[in-house]
């Protein structure tokens, strides 16, 4: 059987780059509300989740919402702890 031909390519330059470099200003520490507000919001789920154990059929609107109580807490806390991730 014949062998193929081997083709030669030629050696792969990348574009000369006609930008000038953009410099990205380096963002800062966060603000201290957003701080406050991040860990306010975990600790209002930890406290909705130990009010609603404790002593969730003395209050009449958290009666209502039953199993709901649930969701709130965590999702207060997941709400807080996503806040985390653009915590600087």
């Amino acid at each position: 059987m014949p062998k193929s031909k081997v083709r030669k390519k030629a050696a792969y330059t990348p574009p000369a780059d006609r930008r000038t470099p953009v410099k990205v200003k380096q963002a800062g520490p966060s603000h201290p509300i957003y701080i406050a507000v991040m860990l306010g919001i975990m600790v209002l789920g930890l406290a909705w989740l130990v009010v609603n154990y404790i002593a969730g059929e003395k209050i009449p609107f958290m009666t209502d919402l039953g199993n709901w109580n649930f969701a709130i807490g965590f999702a207060l806390m997941i709400s807080g702890l996503l806040m985390t991730m653009r915590w600087r």
